[in-house]
């Protein structure tokens, strides 16, 4: 009997809990969802309009990603109604990750914006074509929003890049408006409540994912950063079935649709010394233009990328210091964005950033926008270098336009290992003229000559 006490009081206690982590008397008064399927990426926004039905004053909330979602999550932004950014912890259980943020103002009723950007979440359908053939994408969803909470009233908005949509999921009310589909308004819908869908439609916007980039910024404090990256891409489209044809490639112009010819990429304004090369050496087929905040690069590869197709290029540029390296006596301070923007609607899998200091530098400490997961250091030889140039090292999965932020490096250098190099110059032109001196001066001959005497009659 006093186990079937202490389990039913374990029992009661775990309802409890689960309950009290949850308040349900917060309610989902007003969800309005768009979710943007006009790129290779997902975008999903909304504007979430909170209330307590027992009107307390809401102090925290959590929203909830789908646990299949969680890994194609590239960012997550979640503002309040003055857009001013909150930040979220990340928790996990049985329904998907939850982002916990505390509420600035108590109120009864509050409105949260929440942006989410997703990659790899449209899938090529077929998953090949011909080189004439039009690529088909699908979208699986959710027609409701999913949520801890009820929801009151809520509506979505699915924004599509064409308006040739083969099929979507019918749930009433639901309707189709050339490059719109409209979900709802749904009342009354309940905690955690899924209503799947699935959106069939056409899709030509280019669909390139940088398998890997390793960004390597070596800074000089005589006046010059350098900054080069290696880029592995690849077309994650529906890839090509069959030959490729030059010739109707060129003739026709619907031919090759889903293909990319060409692609810019933006670099500061300050970027000099740009070069643009792969395997086979320089791209001659690049234009660059120069506009008063960045520098444009049209960058087309030597073939059109089709579905499946790879290409690998290095790309690199010189910046001057002087906008990018702080200093205070020995204190510096180095403010980089830790990754350019290589092309539009952007997809890397994976970057690995490399940043050499000067050969001297201490009390190196990284500061990132967002979390990295931080490398070995290691040391880099170059000329003139003794005990070798330190390098930084990080790395990062799953990134997006939205990542275009600045890191800040600080570290120490004392200013009189600047003049190490100079000096090591000099000596090694000062032993050098001494060698050729003593060189000229020493005689290496076996024997001596004799020395010529008058002749005497």
């Amino acid at each position: 009997m006093g186990k079937f006490h202490l389990t039913y009081l374990l029992v009661v206690c775990l309802i409890w809990s689960v309950q009290s982590a949850v308040d349900v008397e917060i309610q989902n008064k007003n969800v309005d969802r768009t979710i943007d399927l006009t790129s290779q990426l997902v975008k999903i926004s909304y504007k979430i309009t909170l209330e307590h039905s027992a009107k307390k004053n809401l102090n925290s909330y959590s929203f909830l990603i789908p646990k299949n979602e969680r890994k194609s999550l590239a960012y997550i932004s979640i503002r309040d109604s003055s857009k001013k950014e909150l930040k979220s912890t990340e928790e996990t259980n049985a329904d998907g990750a939850l982002f916990l943020v505390n509420l600035p103002a108590n109120a009864p009723t509050q409105i949260l914006l929440v942006e989410t950007v997703f990659t790899k979440s449209l899938l090529p359908y077929p998953t090949e074509i011909q080189q004439s053939e039009k690529q088909l994408v699908r979208y699986f969803g959710n027609a409701y929003f999913y949520s801890q909470f009820k929801t009151l009233s809520q509506k979505t908005t699915i924004q599509l890049s064409s308006k040739n949509v083969e099929s979507y999921t019918s749930v009433k009310p639901s309707s189709q408006s050339d490059s719109t589909i409209t979900y709802g308004p749904y009342e009354n819908i309940a905690a955690l409540s899924t209503q799947p869908i699935t959106v069939h439609f056409e899709n030509h916007s280019p669909f390139l994912t940088v398998t890997r980039l390793e960004r390597v910024i070596e800074v000089s404090h005589w006046g010059n950063i350098a900054v080069e990256e290696t880029i592995d891409m690849v077309h994650s489209g529906a890839k090509l079935k069959g030959s490729f044809s030059r010739y109707d490639y060129q003739k026709d112009g619907r031919s090759g649709q889903a293909s990319v010819k060409s692609y810019k990429t933006i670099l500061p304004a300050s970027a000099t010394g740009v070069y643009y090369r792969d395997t086979n050496g320089n791209i001659s087929t690049s234009a660059m233009r120069v506009h008063k905040d960045s520098v444009e690069l049209d960058l087309r590869p030597r073939f059109p990328l089709f579905g499946g197709w790879k290409t690998h290029y290095t790309i690199g540029y010189n910046v001057p210091s002087f906008e990018y390296l702080f200093h205070t006596n020995e204190n510096y301070l180095l403010k980089m964005r830790l990754v350019d923007h290589i092309y539009d609607d952007m997809v890397i899998d994976e970057i690995v950033v490399k940043i050499i200091l000067p050969e001297g530098s201490t009390n190196i400490k990284l500061i990132t926008p967002y979390p990295v997961t931080r490398l070995s250091d290691s040391l880099h030889y170059t000329y003139l270098d003794t005990f070798g140039r330190p390098v930084i090292q990080f790395t990062k999965n799953n990134l997006v336009e939205n990542h275009i932020h600045e890191f800040n490096l600080k570290y120490n250098f004392p200013k009189i290992v600047m003049i190490q190099e100079p000096l090591l110059i000099v000596g090694f032109l000062y032993i050098l003229f001494l060698c050729v001196i003593i060189w000229m001066r020493l005689d290496f001959s076996i024997t001596k000559e004799k020395e010529a005497h008058p002749h005497k009659e």
